[in-house]
């Protein structure tokens, strides 16, 4: 199992990738899967082997140019591919590392004594003439089209949403998509709740937290917000970099979104706050007593780990109808789904309509990681079946 450089497994407060990887590796182990990990050496699983080329996090350098954060992957990964050839025991590699991951892994599946290899695509999603042509995203089909026939090279995507605009050259590498799952009884369900809202993403523009800022601030609710801002996850060190004109962090699309969207109606309105990152119990806690949690998405999310994280908690969700929250949410009944800010506004007033029971019961159902491991051991027996097939 191959996780980014960027965060330990499981995390100390944001890292969607890293909470995803934790639930499934620790489930496959529970299956009579025996899963070493790659990732940092502050990784900790109980039982898990850990492989580490890097001791620390390598978080703070994600947001850097490219020429200074992809060394970073790229060493990584090669460390990885090293042991793995080195061991020549492993019957299968699960990548988790974005564009890199799988552009590499496709030259090393080339190597006679390395397994196959399964991609889970996490997201970005793949684009489209619409998305390039209306936002000036540059078109990344052609690196995933570079990619077609590659042998004992597989992909699968965290949502069916995510993969309906794969590349039809990728065809016969495609698995049936794999929902993301979390440990449920980790997450204590709270039925009484207070009165406010709150928000958990990184901040960027196409989170949307300044939609629920703006919500809250005209219909006089209370909003926390929590998440990472460019890599800063602290309430303190943010205001800090927020009152210095020189500081480094102005140069970060992120940064400047909070500084330009989010921060004026923090200083306006004392009952709109940030929180710094949260993790652990602590993030249980502030999931739990939420109102309802809020997602203004403005991009094809490809799954939304929050989400499901605040329905264990038995916290209703109000989101965008974007990406993949058409799979998770079922409008009126866990949550409700906009197709405007008009209607998302609409809908905030309705929460109490929800029943925080189902949206439990949701997550148990559908979204547990007993069942994503089950799932993945499903494509990993499919993979090895084609292997000998070959």
């Amino acid at each position: 199992m191959i996780t980014p450089p960027w965060l330990s497994v499981p995390p100390d407060g944001y890292g969607g990738i890293e909470v995803v990887v934790d639930g499934l590796t620790r489930e496959l182990t529970n299956l009579g899967v025996c899963v070493e990990l790659f990732s940092i050496g502050k990784s900790r699983i109980k039982g898990i082997k850990i492989h580490s080329l890097y001791k620390n996090e390598q978080y703070s350098h994600i947001h850097k140019s490219l020429y200074e954060s992809s060394p970073i992957v790229l060493a990584h990964l090669l460390f990885a591919i090293d042991e793995i050839v080195k061991d020549g025991k492993f019957d299968i590699i699960h990548d988790h590392n974005g564009f890199l991951g799988p552009a590499l892994l496709r030259l090393a599946t080339e190597i006679p004594s390395l397994p196959p290899v399964l991609h889970t695509l996490h997201g970005p999603p793949f684009s489209s003439p619409k998305l390039s042509n209306n936002h000036g995203i540059p078109d990344n089909r052609p690196m995933w089209q570079q990619l077609a026939n590659i042998k004992n090279l597989y992909i699968v995507g965290i949502s069916k949403t995510l993969m309906r605009e794969a590349p039809p050259e990728l065809k016969r590498q495609l698995l049936a998509s794999v929902h993301n799952g979390i440990e449920v009884k980790q997450f204590r369900f709270r039925a009484k709740k207070q009165k406010h809202f709150i928000t958990l993403a990184r901040f960027s523009r196409e989170k949307g937290q300044h939609v629920a800022a703006k919500l809250c601030d005209e219909l006089g609710y209370s909003l926390k917000m929590a998440g990472t801002v460019a890599g800063i996850d602290s309430e303190r060190k943010l205001v800090l970099e927020l009152a210095n004109p020189l500081s480094e962090y102005r140069s970060y699309p992120d940064f400047r979104y909070y500084s330009d969207n989010v921060w004026p109606l923090t200083v306006s309105n004392p009952h709109i706050t940030y929180v710094g990152n949260v993790g652990g119990h602590r993030k249980i806690n502030f999931i739990g007593a939420a109102k309802a949690l809020l997602f203004p998405i403005d991009w094809e999310e490809p799954f939304g780990m929050a989400v499901i994280e605040a329905f264990a908690c038995g916290t209703p969700v109000v989101a965008m109808t974007r990406g993949a929250m058409p799979e998770i949410i079922e409008h009126g009944v866990n949550g409700f789904l906009a197709k405007s800010v008009p209607e998302f506004r609409k809908y905030m007033q309705r929460i109490e309509e929800i029943d925080p029971a189902r949206c439990r019961q949701t997550v148990e159902e559908l979204f547990s990681t007993h069942i994503m491991a089950r799932e993945y051991l499903k494509r990993y027996h499919q993979i090895l079946g084609y292997k000998s097939r070959s």
